[in-house]
């Protein structure tokens, strides 16, 4: 079956193209044509946006569901939910834990991943737990470690090979023989929770780590003495950084100066969502902490953030509101940049003719409108009659 979505704007990488018809053939993507075409049904966004579908690539749960439940069920209601706030694709995102509870989340989660009906789970992301306790944040302690090789395996080979990135902190020991054959593996390393050094995180960079989490979140701050880690993310303009714009982690004057430094090529929006996410505010828990949901924001009873409640669109959303990010910047590092992030954008993340037709629909305010999952319309805000 043929189709054409006619649209006000389309973003491409390459790109924004205004006015067109683009092809949908067998819920993939086809030519994108300028001219009317005779050949098809015309699917009519007039006044409206086509982007690609987003791409979180650190979350941790939603619909009161968490990767760490350890629920197959929960995984598979996460994916349909998450096509309500635009996300097609997901990394489920573990936290600290013990080696036995990440080793059957792993095999979980890589079970579960060929068989969920909504966002696409391309890879997992373990964040943790080989990090330090200075900047724990939401992370149990009891459970850090210097990284392993050995144990690595065992969680690789439990999730079919489906973990795509780890995140660690560089001043553990054994840090850059770790990277290095990570790296070699196609493993992307991400470097947080972490009081290292400017220089300590320059090693694990120049070992192969190419991602900072959620930046300016649980690391080591800036001075003019000693970079630290933020310094190191501003400056070493190479690495990707995750970016939780919902105004509570970041100030957006910091977002501002993040970009502006590394440019929004290297910036990938995330939400850190937790299991509150899309859910009253209340109590909740996240890994093995209880939470307190409220005023747009998710905190550990001493007061401390722990993770967000953001909706991806959202994020994109945010970043031009606040004079950022023009439009297209916005789309591509809410979709495209996050999936190079993490060695997913084979398949996720863009616009391309043969590419599973995952998209979504954007009023000219960058309000959802609708989400697409191969080129089928599987979300739609209902208007107000």
């Amino acid at each position: 079956m043929k189709q054409y979505i006619h649209a006000a704007q389309f973003f491409f990488t390459s790109g924004v193209k205004t006015g067109g018809y683009l092809a949908i053939i067998d819920g993939k993507f086809g030519e994108y044509v300028e001219n009317r075409p005779n050949d098809g049904e015309i699917i009519e966004y007039p006044n409206s946006w086509i982007a690609p579908g987003l791409v979180d690539t650190h979350i941790h749960g939603y619909k009161n569901h968490d990767v760490m439940d350890n629920d197959a069920n929960g995984i598979q209601i996460m994916s349909e939910a998450l096509l309500e706030c635009g996300v097609t694709s997901f990394l489920p995102t573990t936290l600290t834990s013990s080696r036995e509870r990440l080793l059957a989340v792993a095999k979980t989660v890589g079970e579960v991943a060929t068989q969920v009906k909504g966002a696409k789970i391309p890879g997992i992301y373990f964040e943790g737990p080989f990090f330090t306790e200075k900047y724990k944040g939401a992370q149990n302690p009891n459970y850090f470690s210097d990284p392993s090789l050995e144990v690595f395996h065992e969680w690789q080979a439990a999730s079919g090979n489906l973990i795509k990135k780890i995140a660690l902190a560089p001043e553990r020991e054994g840090v850059e023989a770790f990277v290095e054959a990570l790296t070699k593996e196609g493993v992307v390393v991400a470097l947080g929770h972490s009081d290292a050094t400017y220089e300590q995180a320059r090693q694990a960079i120049d070992a192969g780590a190419s991602v900072f989490v959620h930046a300016f979140n649980g690391m080591r701050g800036f001075t003019h003495r000693e970079l630290g880690m933020a310094g190191a993310m501003l400056t070493i303009k190479e690495v990707f950084a995750e970016l939780i714009a919902d105004g509570h982690h970041v100030h957006p004057k910091a977002v501002e100066l993040l970009i502006h430094s590394i440019g929004y090529e290297k910036v990938a929006l995330i939400t850190d969502c937790m299991m509150a996410g899309g859910m009253p505010d209340g109590d909740y828990i996240l890994g093995e902490f209880p939470v307190k949901v409220a005023n747009g924001t998710a905190r550990l009873k001493e007061g401390n953030l722990a993770g967000s409640i953001l909706k991806l669109y959202q994020g994109m959303q945010n970043v031009v509101k606040w004079g950022i990010a023009t439009p297209y910047q916005a789309v591509m590092m809410a979709s495209y940049i996050p999936a190079v992030s993490c060695n997913i954008a084979d398949v996720c993340g863009e616009i391309r003719k043969g590419r599973a037709a995952d998209f979504i629909v954007l009023d000219q305010q960058m309000n959802l409108q609708a989400t697409y999952l191969d080129g089928v319309q599987r979300f739609a805000v209902k208007e107000n009659k």
